[in-house]
Protein backbone atom coordinates (compact mmCIF):
# COMPACT_ATOMS: atom_id res chain seq x y z
CA UNK A 1 0.00 0.00 0.00
CA UNK A 2 1.28 3.30 -0.94
CA UNK A 3 1.96 5.85 1.76
CA UNK A 4 -0.76 8.62 1.91
CA UNK A 5 0.69 11.71 0.00
CA UNK A 6 1.11 14.50 1.98
CA UNK A 7 -1.11 18.05 1.60
CA UNK A 8 -0.47 21.76 1.01
CA UNK A 9 -2.35 24.48 0.18
CA UNK A 10 -0.71 27.23 -1.56
CA UNK A 11 -2.81 30.43 -0.92
CA UNK A 12 -1.37 33.80 -3.79
CA UNK A 13 -3.03 36.12 -5.31
CA UNK A 14 -0.91 35.95 -8.48
CA UNK A 15 -2.32 32.34 -10.96
CA UNK A 16 0.77 32.53 -12.07
CA UNK A 17 2.91 32.00 -9.23
CA UNK A 18 -0.02 29.24 -7.70
CA UNK A 19 0.25 26.85 -11.37
CA UNK A 20 4.25 27.22 -11.43
CA UNK A 21 4.33 26.40 -7.63
CA UNK A 22 1.69 23.90 -7.85
CA UNK A 23 3.23 21.71 -10.73
CA UNK A 24 6.77 22.29 -8.96
CA UNK A 25 5.18 20.22 -5.54
CA UNK A 26 3.08 18.16 -7.69
CA UNK A 27 6.26 16.61 -9.52
CA UNK A 28 7.76 16.36 -6.21
CA UNK A 29 4.83 13.86 -5.05
CA UNK A 30 2.28 16.50 -2.98
CA UNK A 31 -1.13 16.60 -2.88
CA UNK A 32 -1.50 20.25 -4.04
CA UNK A 33 -4.63 22.53 -3.56
CA UNK A 34 -4.99 26.37 -4.16
CA UNK A 35 -6.99 29.31 -2.97
CA UNK A 36 -6.60 33.24 -4.42
CA UNK A 37 -7.02 34.89 -1.67
CA UNK A 38 -6.75 34.50 2.04
CA UNK A 39 -10.57 34.18 2.82
CA UNK A 40 -10.71 31.34 0.51
CA UNK A 41 -7.67 29.45 2.04
CA UNK A 42 -9.10 29.94 5.62
CA UNK A 43 -12.58 28.81 4.33
CA UNK A 44 -10.46 25.71 2.79
CA UNK A 45 -8.32 24.89 5.89
CA UNK A 46 -11.62 24.85 7.89
CA UNK A 47 -12.76 21.52 5.54
CA UNK A 48 -9.73 20.00 4.61
CA UNK A 49 -6.94 18.16 6.45
CA UNK A 50 -3.69 19.95 5.36
CA UNK A 51 -0.18 18.89 6.45
CA UNK A 52 1.72 22.58 5.30
CA UNK A 53 0.67 25.85 4.28
CA UNK A 54 2.26 28.19 1.53
CA UNK A 55 0.64 31.34 1.70
CA UNK A 56 1.15 35.01 0.10
CA UNK A 57 2.21 37.70 2.72
CA UNK A 58 0.23 40.71 1.22
CA UNK A 59 -3.09 39.37 -0.24
CA UNK A 60 -6.54 41.00 -0.39
CA UNK A 61 -9.00 40.64 2.04
CA UNK A 62 -7.25 38.54 4.56
CA UNK A 63 -3.79 38.65 4.84
CA UNK A 64 -0.73 36.07 4.97
CA UNK A 65 -0.15 37.27 8.34
CA UNK A 66 -4.08 36.34 9.29
CA UNK A 67 -3.85 33.30 8.15
CA UNK A 68 -1.02 32.41 9.65
CA UNK A 69 -2.54 33.51 13.06
CA UNK A 70 -5.58 31.53 12.03
CA UNK A 71 -3.61 28.48 10.99
CA UNK A 72 -2.32 28.69 14.12
CA UNK A 73 -4.89 28.67 16.44
CA UNK A 74 -6.34 25.96 14.50
CA UNK A 75 -3.42 23.58 14.57
CA UNK A 76 0.16 24.90 16.27
CA UNK A 77 1.69 21.86 15.21
CA UNK A 78 1.24 22.93 11.15
CA UNK A 79 4.02 24.85 9.89
CA UNK A 80 2.97 28.03 7.32
CA UNK A 81 5.38 28.86 5.07
CA UNK A 82 5.35 32.63 3.65
CA UNK A 83 6.47 33.82 0.52
CA UNK A 84 7.56 37.72 0.23
CA UNK A 85 8.88 39.88 -1.83
CA UNK A 86 12.07 41.86 -1.13
CA UNK A 87 10.65 44.76 -0.21
CA UNK A 88 8.52 43.06 2.68
CA UNK A 89 11.54 40.81 4.34
CA UNK A 90 10.85 42.63 6.98
CA UNK A 91 7.22 41.53 7.59
CA UNK A 92 8.28 37.85 7.03
CA UNK A 93 10.78 37.84 10.02
CA UNK A 94 7.93 39.42 12.09
CA UNK A 95 5.98 36.45 10.97
CA UNK A 96 8.73 34.51 11.83
CA UNK A 97 8.60 35.25 15.46
CA UNK A 98 4.84 35.30 15.28
CA UNK A 99 5.05 31.64 14.42
CA UNK A 100 5.64 31.07 10.41
CA UNK A 101 7.96 27.78 9.95
CA UNK A 102 10.06 29.97 7.24
CA UNK A 103 9.85 32.03 4.01
CA UNK A 104 10.88 32.52 0.88
CA UNK A 105 11.75 35.58 -1.16
CA UNK A 106 9.99 36.18 -4.85
CA UNK A 107 11.42 35.19 -6.93
CA UNK A 108 11.83 32.10 -5.60
CA UNK A 109 14.88 29.35 -6.64
CA UNK A 110 12.94 25.79 -7.07
CA UNK A 111 15.77 23.82 -5.25
CA UNK A 112 15.40 26.06 -2.23
CA UNK A 113 11.34 25.80 -2.43
CA UNK A 114 12.13 21.80 -2.13
CA UNK A 115 14.44 22.32 0.91
CA UNK A 116 12.21 24.15 2.87
CA UNK A 117 9.16 22.05 2.26
CA UNK A 118 10.98 18.84 3.01
CA UNK A 119 12.12 20.38 6.16
CA UNK A 120 8.81 21.71 7.55
CA UNK A 121 6.87 18.10 6.48
CA UNK A 122 9.67 16.69 8.33
CA UNK A 123 9.07 19.11 11.48
CA UNK A 124 5.66 18.24 10.93
CA UNK A 125 6.10 15.13 11.27
CA UNK A 126 8.17 15.08 14.52
CA UNK A 127 6.26 17.78 15.96
CA UNK A 128 5.63 17.08 19.27
CA UNK A 129 1.58 16.85 20.23
CA UNK A 130 2.18 15.94 23.67
CA UNK A 131 -0.67 18.36 24.89
CA UNK A 132 -2.38 21.63 24.50
CA UNK A 133 -1.23 25.10 25.32
CA UNK A 134 -4.89 26.46 25.89
CA UNK A 135 -6.12 26.67 29.59
CA UNK A 136 -9.79 25.08 29.69
CA UNK A 137 -12.53 24.34 31.85
CA UNK A 138 -11.34 20.67 31.26
CA UNK A 139 -8.38 20.91 33.58
CA UNK A 140 -8.28 20.50 36.56
CA UNK A 141 -7.40 22.92 39.44
CA UNK A 142 -3.60 23.01 41.03
CA UNK A 143 -0.73 23.92 39.02
CA UNK A 144 -1.79 23.61 35.78
CA UNK A 145 -3.57 26.68 36.30
CA UNK A 146 -0.44 28.46 35.90
CA UNK A 147 1.98 26.21 33.30
CA UNK A 148 -0.72 24.90 31.10
CA UNK A 149 0.34 21.15 32.56
CA UNK A 150 -2.01 18.66 33.25
CA UNK A 151 -1.50 16.91 36.41
CA UNK A 152 -1.20 16.51 40.30
CA UNK A 153 0.64 13.34 41.03
CA UNK A 154 3.94 13.54 42.63
CA UNK A 155 6.47 13.69 39.84
CA UNK A 156 4.88 16.31 38.34
CA UNK A 157 4.36 18.55 41.67
CA UNK A 158 8.03 18.50 41.58
CA UNK A 159 8.04 19.47 37.69
CA UNK A 160 5.78 22.60 38.98
CA UNK A 161 8.32 23.52 42.13
CA UNK A 162 11.07 23.31 39.55
CA UNK A 163 9.33 25.66 37.21
CA UNK A 164 8.58 28.32 39.84
CA UNK A 165 12.22 28.80 40.84
CA UNK A 166 13.58 28.77 37.27
CA UNK A 167 11.21 30.07 34.89
CA UNK A 168 11.87 33.99 35.55
CA UNK A 169 15.72 33.50 35.35
CA UNK A 170 18.11 33.37 31.87
CA UNK A 171 19.40 30.35 33.12
CA UNK A 172 20.24 27.28 30.59
CA UNK A 173 17.75 24.39 30.50
CA UNK A 174 18.11 20.82 29.74
CA UNK A 175 14.97 19.05 29.06
CA UNK A 176 15.04 14.60 29.24
CA UNK A 177 12.72 12.30 28.92
CA UNK A 178 10.97 9.97 26.56
CA UNK A 179 9.33 10.62 23.04
CA UNK A 180 5.47 12.27 23.65
CA UNK A 181 6.16 13.22 27.79
CA UNK A 182 5.51 17.30 26.86
CA UNK A 183 9.40 18.29 26.74
CA UNK A 184 8.02 21.02 24.18
CA UNK A 185 4.99 22.01 26.79
CA UNK A 186 7.90 22.83 29.64
CA UNK A 187 10.04 24.65 27.67
CA UNK A 188 6.71 26.95 26.90
CA UNK A 189 6.03 27.12 29.99
CA UNK A 190 9.65 28.47 30.86
CA UNK A 191 8.96 31.15 28.35
CA UNK A 192 5.47 31.97 29.14
CA UNK A 193 6.38 32.60 32.86
CA UNK A 194 9.22 34.68 32.30
CA UNK A 195 10.17 38.14 31.15
CA UNK A 196 11.09 37.47 28.02
CA UNK A 197 7.16 36.36 27.20
CA UNK A 198 6.33 39.15 25.35
CA UNK A 199 9.36 38.60 22.78
CA UNK A 200 9.72 35.68 20.48
CA UNK A 201 9.63 31.91 20.94
CA UNK A 202 11.50 30.37 18.69
CA UNK A 203 11.10 26.38 18.01
CA UNK A 204 13.88 24.54 16.08
CA UNK A 205 13.60 20.21 15.91
CA UNK A 206 16.92 19.58 15.27
CA UNK A 207 16.22 16.18 14.17
CA UNK A 208 14.24 17.55 10.63
CA UNK A 209 17.59 19.78 9.59
CA UNK A 210 19.87 18.33 6.97
CA UNK A 211 23.24 18.63 8.32
CA UNK A 212 24.51 20.65 6.16
CA UNK A 213 22.02 23.24 6.21
CA UNK A 214 22.09 23.19 10.67
CA UNK A 215 24.85 26.58 10.63
CA UNK A 216 22.76 28.45 8.13
CA UNK A 217 19.20 27.26 9.72
CA UNK A 218 20.69 28.67 13.24
CA UNK A 219 22.60 31.35 12.20
CA UNK A 220 21.31 32.38 8.75
CA UNK A 221 23.28 33.68 6.20
CA UNK A 222 24.64 36.51 3.61
CA UNK A 223 23.53 36.95 -0.17
CA UNK A 224 25.35 34.41 -2.07
CA UNK A 225 27.23 32.67 0.33
CA UNK A 226 26.53 29.89 -1.67
CA UNK A 227 24.07 28.52 -4.36
CA UNK A 228 20.36 29.69 -4.14
CA UNK A 229 21.93 32.60 -1.35
CA UNK A 230 19.50 35.19 -3.41
CA UNK A 231 18.63 37.02 -0.11
CA UNK A 232 20.38 37.37 3.00
CA UNK A 233 18.62 35.50 5.76
CA UNK A 234 18.58 35.87 9.58
CA UNK A 235 18.90 32.75 11.72
CA UNK A 236 16.93 31.47 14.83
CA UNK A 237 19.79 32.90 17.30
CA UNK A 238 18.94 36.34 15.56
CA UNK A 239 14.80 35.51 15.27
CA UNK A 240 14.94 34.25 19.04
CA UNK A 241 16.98 37.70 20.44
CA UNK A 242 15.38 39.25 22.98
CA UNK A 243 13.19 35.86 24.01
CA UNK A 244 13.79 32.01 24.13
CA UNK A 245 15.00 29.51 21.81
CA UNK A 246 13.89 26.16 22.02
CA UNK A 247 16.80 23.55 20.47
CA UNK A 248 14.40 20.37 20.17
CA UNK A 249 16.75 16.59 19.53
CA UNK A 250 20.05 18.49 20.65
CA UNK A 251 21.60 15.16 20.38
CA UNK A 252 21.06 15.09 17.20
CA UNK A 253 23.72 17.99 16.31
CA UNK A 254 26.49 17.03 14.41
CA UNK A 255 29.93 17.29 15.95
CA UNK A 256 31.02 20.49 14.08
CA UNK A 257 28.22 22.69 15.05
CA UNK A 258 28.44 21.71 18.33
CA UNK A 259 31.88 23.97 18.75
CA UNK A 260 29.95 26.73 17.38
CA UNK A 261 26.65 26.31 19.69
CA UNK A 262 29.10 26.35 22.52
CA UNK A 263 31.04 29.69 21.78
CA UNK A 264 27.35 31.05 21.26
CA UNK A 265 26.43 29.98 24.45
CA UNK A 266 29.45 31.33 25.51
CA UNK A 267 30.12 34.48 24.20
CA UNK A 268 26.28 35.29 22.64
CA UNK A 269 27.91 35.89 19.67
CA UNK A 270 28.49 34.42 16.50
CA UNK A 271 28.70 34.95 12.40
CA UNK A 272 26.12 34.56 9.66
CA UNK A 273 27.01 31.88 7.02
CA UNK A 274 29.78 33.55 4.55
CA UNK A 275 29.20 37.22 6.46
CA UNK A 276 32.10 38.98 8.35
CA UNK A 277 30.01 40.56 10.99
CA UNK A 278 30.14 39.74 14.59
CA UNK A 279 26.03 39.50 15.96
CA UNK A 280 25.20 39.90 19.45
CA UNK A 281 22.44 38.26 20.56
CA UNK A 282 20.22 38.18 23.92
CA UNK A 283 18.88 34.43 23.85
CA UNK A 284 17.75 32.51 26.81
CA UNK A 285 18.37 28.67 25.48
CA UNK A 286 16.47 25.69 26.30
CA UNK A 287 17.64 22.34 24.62
CA UNK A 288 15.32 18.72 25.05
CA UNK A 289 16.64 15.39 24.60
CA UNK A 290 14.63 11.50 24.27
CA UNK A 291 18.57 10.46 24.54
CA UNK A 292 21.12 9.76 27.28
CA UNK A 293 23.17 12.27 26.58
CA UNK A 294 26.34 10.89 28.99
CA UNK A 295 25.98 7.66 26.56
CA UNK A 296 26.61 10.25 23.57
CA UNK A 297 29.93 11.50 25.44
CA UNK A 298 31.35 8.63 26.28
CA UNK A 299 30.76 7.28 22.61
CA UNK A 300 31.77 10.31 21.31
CA UNK A 301 29.03 11.92 19.24
CA UNK A 302 28.41 14.79 21.83
CA UNK A 303 31.21 17.05 23.44
CA UNK A 304 31.45 17.04 27.02
CA UNK A 305 31.86 20.87 27.60
CA UNK A 306 28.43 21.27 25.54
CA UNK A 307 26.88 19.26 27.95
CA UNK A 308 27.55 21.13 30.61
CA UNK A 309 26.55 24.24 29.36
CA UNK A 310 23.36 22.80 28.40
CA UNK A 311 22.28 21.16 31.73
CA UNK A 312 23.06 24.20 34.06
CA UNK A 313 19.05 23.08 35.03
CA UNK A 314 18.20 19.80 34.17
CA UNK A 315 14.70 18.32 33.75
CA UNK A 316 13.83 15.14 33.81
CA UNK A 317 10.38 14.50 32.63
CA UNK A 318 8.80 11.34 34.26
CA UNK A 319 7.08 8.48 31.25
CA UNK A 320 3.55 8.24 31.75
CA UNK A 321 3.86 4.91 33.61
CA UNK A 322 5.52 6.50 36.54
CA UNK A 323 2.30 9.19 37.06
CA UNK A 324 -0.49 7.31 36.35
CA UNK A 325 -3.22 9.27 38.46
CA UNK A 326 -2.72 11.80 36.02
CA UNK A 327 -4.51 9.38 33.74
CA UNK A 328 -8.21 10.74 34.59
CA UNK A 329 -7.04 14.03 34.82
CA UNK A 330 -5.62 13.83 30.78
CA UNK A 331 -8.36 11.98 29.79
CA UNK A 332 -11.14 14.17 30.37
CA UNK A 333 -8.77 17.38 29.48
CA UNK A 334 -8.28 15.26 25.44
CA UNK A 335 -12.50 14.65 26.07
CA UNK A 336 -12.48 18.02 26.36
CA UNK A 337 -10.05 19.26 23.56
CA UNK A 338 -11.70 16.71 20.85
CA UNK A 339 -15.23 17.55 21.77
CA UNK A 340 -14.99 21.27 20.46
CA UNK A 341 -12.59 20.30 17.69
CA UNK A 342 -14.94 17.24 16.53
CA UNK A 343 -18.32 18.86 17.37
CA UNK A 344 -19.34 16.09 19.58
CA UNK A 345 -20.42 16.10 23.04
CA UNK A 346 -19.01 13.24 25.28
CA UNK A 347 -19.34 13.33 28.80
CA UNK A 348 -16.76 11.23 30.45
CA UNK A 349 -15.15 7.91 30.06
CA UNK A 350 -16.79 4.83 31.92
CA UNK A 351 -14.83 3.06 34.52
CA UNK A 352 -13.90 0.16 32.62
CA UNK A 353 -12.51 2.12 30.07
CA UNK A 354 -10.72 4.29 32.37
CA UNK A 355 -9.66 1.02 34.14
CA UNK A 356 -8.29 -0.55 31.07
CA UNK A 357 -6.49 3.32 30.05
CA UNK A 358 -4.64 3.21 33.12
CA UNK A 359 -3.18 -0.10 33.20
CA UNK A 360 -2.07 0.27 29.45
CA UNK A 361 2.08 0.66 29.26
CA UNK A 362 1.81 3.71 26.99
CA UNK A 363 5.20 3.29 25.56
CA UNK A 364 4.53 6.43 23.28
CA UNK A 365 3.34 8.25 26.37
CA UNK A 366 0.84 11.65 26.83
CA UNK A 367 1.03 11.80 22.81
CA UNK A 368 -0.48 8.25 22.60
CA UNK A 369 -2.84 8.51 25.28
CA UNK A 370 -4.00 11.52 23.14
CA UNK A 371 -4.35 10.06 20.12
CA UNK A 372 -6.45 6.95 22.00
CA UNK A 373 -8.90 9.38 23.28
CA UNK A 374 -9.28 11.14 19.92
CA UNK A 375 -9.33 7.90 18.17
CA UNK A 376 -12.03 6.80 20.56
CA UNK A 377 -14.03 10.18 21.30
CA UNK A 378 -14.66 9.14 16.84
CA UNK A 379 -16.10 6.23 17.26
CA UNK A 380 -18.08 6.62 20.81
CA UNK A 381 -22.27 6.49 19.71
CA UNK A 382 -23.57 7.52 23.29
CA UNK A 383 -22.67 10.30 25.57
CA UNK A 384 -19.57 8.29 27.54
CA UNK A 385 -16.87 6.74 26.21
CA UNK A 386 -17.08 2.60 26.19
CA UNK A 387 -14.40 0.12 26.71
CA UNK A 388 -15.73 -1.14 22.91
CA UNK A 389 -14.50 2.21 21.78
CA UNK A 390 -11.49 1.69 22.68
CA UNK A 391 -8.40 0.37 20.27
CA UNK A 392 -7.98 -3.33 20.22
CA UNK A 393 -4.46 -3.08 21.37
CA UNK A 394 -5.89 -0.92 24.53
CA UNK A 395 -8.52 -3.29 25.24
CA UNK A 396 -6.11 -6.70 25.09
CA UNK A 397 -5.19 -5.34 28.74
CA UNK A 398 -0.94 -5.03 27.47
CA UNK A 399 0.35 -3.90 31.38
CA UNK A 400 3.80 -2.35 31.98
CA UNK A 401 3.66 -4.16 35.16
CA UNK A 402 1.70 -6.93 37.27
CA UNK A 403 -0.35 -4.13 39.85
CA UNK A 404 1.08 -1.00 37.40
CA UNK A 405 -2.16 0.65 37.47
CA UNK A 406 -1.98 0.67 41.37
CA UNK A 407 -0.82 4.13 41.56
CA UNK A 408 -3.73 5.60 40.83
CA UNK A 409 -4.57 5.48 44.63
CA UNK A 410 -2.82 8.52 44.42
CA UNK A 411 -5.42 10.33 43.03
CA UNK A 412 -8.34 8.83 44.97
CA UNK A 413 -5.95 9.66 48.29
CA UNK A 414 -7.43 13.08 49.23
CA UNK A 415 -10.92 12.04 48.41
CA UNK A 416 -12.79 12.41 52.08
CA UNK A 417 -14.70 8.73 51.05
CA UNK A 418 -10.97 6.87 50.66
CA UNK A 419 -11.83 3.33 52.37
CA UNK A 420 -8.81 2.89 54.58
CA UNK A 421 -8.36 -0.66 53.50
CA UNK A 422 -6.02 -1.11 49.86
CA UNK A 423 -9.40 -0.89 47.43
CA UNK A 424 -9.34 -2.70 43.66
CA UNK A 425 -8.45 -0.78 40.69
CA UNK A 426 -12.17 -0.25 40.33
CA UNK A 427 -12.98 1.64 43.15
CA UNK A 428 -9.61 3.62 42.88
CA UNK A 429 -10.61 4.62 39.28
CA UNK A 430 -14.28 5.42 40.52
CA UNK A 431 -12.86 7.41 43.25
CA UNK A 432 -10.27 9.04 41.35
CA UNK A 433 -13.05 10.27 38.85
CA UNK A 434 -14.94 11.29 41.31
CA UNK A 435 -12.92 13.56 42.83
CA UNK A 436 -12.17 14.96 39.34
CA UNK A 437 -15.62 15.54 38.33
CA UNK A 438 -15.93 17.45 41.81
CA UNK A 439 -12.93 19.44 40.25
CA UNK A 440 -13.76 20.42 37.37
CA UNK A 441 -17.22 21.20 38.00
CA UNK A 442 -16.18 23.67 40.97
CA UNK A 443 -13.72 25.47 38.93
CA UNK A 444 -16.53 26.51 35.99
CA UNK A 445 -18.82 27.57 38.72
CA UNK A 446 -15.75 29.84 40.03
CA UNK A 447 -15.27 30.58 36.19
CA UNK A 448 -18.80 31.47 35.72
CA UNK A 449 -19.29 33.25 39.61
CA UNK A 450 -21.74 30.45 40.10
CA UNK A 451 -23.98 30.47 36.89
CA UNK A 452 -25.14 27.20 36.29
CA UNK A 453 -26.10 27.68 32.98
CA UNK A 454 -22.33 28.91 31.72
CA UNK A 455 -21.24 26.50 33.65
CA UNK A 456 -22.72 23.78 31.92
CA UNK A 457 -21.23 25.19 28.26
CA UNK A 458 -17.76 25.39 29.33
CA UNK A 459 -18.27 22.02 30.58
CA UNK A 460 -20.34 21.23 27.25
CA UNK A 461 -23.11 19.23 28.86
CA UNK A 462 -26.27 20.16 29.19
CA UNK A 463 -27.99 22.30 32.14
CA UNK A 464 -29.73 19.23 33.74
CA UNK A 465 -26.81 16.52 33.49
CA UNK A 466 -24.61 19.21 35.48
CA UNK A 467 -27.62 19.79 37.66
CA UNK A 468 -27.90 15.99 38.03
CA UNK A 469 -24.53 15.45 38.56
CA UNK A 470 -24.34 18.20 40.95
CA UNK A 471 -26.63 16.88 43.15
CA UNK A 472 -24.63 13.32 42.98
CA UNK A 473 -21.61 14.50 44.21
CA UNK A 474 -23.36 17.12 46.99
CA UNK A 475 -22.10 20.39 44.98
CA UNK A 476 -24.69 23.18 46.09
CA UNK A 477 -25.75 25.11 43.02
CA UNK A 478 -25.37 28.71 43.06
CA UNK A 479 -27.24 30.08 39.94
CA UNK A 480 -26.70 33.71 39.69
CA UNK A 481 -29.06 33.96 36.79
Amino acid sequence: MLPEKKQILVVDDEANLRRVLSAQLSRDGYEVHTAEDGEEGLAFLKEHHIDLVITDLRMPKVDGMDLLRAALRDDPSRPVVLLTAHGTVDNAVEALKTGAFDYITKPFDQNEVRVVVKKALRTRDLASADATRDVSAAQPRGGSDRFGIIGESPPIQELYAILERVADTPTTVLISGESGTGKELVARALHENSGRRDRPFIKVNCAAIPKDLMESELFGYERGAFTGAVASKPGRFELASGGTLFLDEIGEIPNEMQVKLLRVLQESEFERVGGIKTIHVDVRLVAATNRDLKREIAAGTFREDLFYRLNVVPIALPALRDRRSDIPHLCAHFVAKFNARLKKSIESIEPEALERLASHAWPGNIRELENVVERALLFADGARIRLDDLPEEIRGGATSAPGAALPLAAAAADTSAAPSTPDGLKEQVKAAMSKLERDLIERALKQTHGNVTHAARLLKISRKGLQLKMKELNLRERDAE
